[in-house]
């Protein structure tokens, strides 16, 4: 692994607890901070505190599902231009297309390796650079 690889603060915003661990698991192996939200709302509430360079946020969640909390997160003028990723179980057009609706940058599907996770990481976490 590339020790020189820039290193991020992700946030991973997924209701199922074992995306969120193996997210976790592969980011922390990439050197990333990660904090780890179970909902739109629980991300809500840490988002301002963690500051996070880039968001993963799965789209099928109770109470506030992944369109809803990346397009509050889009209006909030401080976390406008921080990337966000939409994952999915279900590899779909409309999905990806209403994702871009709501400022989302890409798309991963569900279940992601490492390296997608990884990748995302480091082609997205970039462009955050640029806007601070």
């Amino acid at each position: 692994m590339n020790t020189s690889a820039p290193t991020y603060k992700v946030l991973v915003i997924d209701d199922s607890n074992t995306i969120r661990r193996s997210a976790e698991i592969f980011l922390k192996q990439g050197g990333h901070q990660i904090m780890l939200a179970e909902d739109g709302f629980d991300a809500l509430a840490k988002i301002n505190d963690f500051e996070p360079q880039l968001i993963f946020c799965d789209i099928l969640m109770p109470r506030l599902d992944g369109y809803q909390t990346c397009a509050i997160i889009k209006r909030n003028e401080k976390f406008s231009s921080v990337p966000v990723i939409m994952l999915s179980s279900k590899d779909g057009v409309f999905d990806k297309a209403r994702g871009r609706m709501t400022g989302a940058q890409d798309y991963l599907t569900k279940p992601f390796t490492k390296d997608q996770l990884l990748t995302a990481v480091q082609q997205f976490g970039s462009a955050s650079q640029g806007n601070h």
